[in-house]
């Protein structure tokens, strides 16, 4: 089995890792309410999803 000769420094491994970094989900308004909804998800207040009921919402 390959055994690494030298050992890898921290500046190497810490290169490779600022790739790994963390995105927040986008978020967008939703064409009927306005409300703020994820990107390609069910709008959670309304239950409209490309302009058609997808779930039904109970009214508060």
């Amino acid at each position: 089995m390959a055994v690494p000769k030298r050992k890898k420094s921290k500046m190497r491994i810490r290169q490779r890792k600022a790739h790994h970094k963390f995105e927040p989900a986008m978020v967008t308004g939703c064409a009927n309410c306005g409300a703020p909804q994820q990107s390609h998800r069910v709008c959670p207040s309304c239950g409209q999803y490309h302009g058609r009921q997808v779930v039904t919402v109970a009214a508060e």
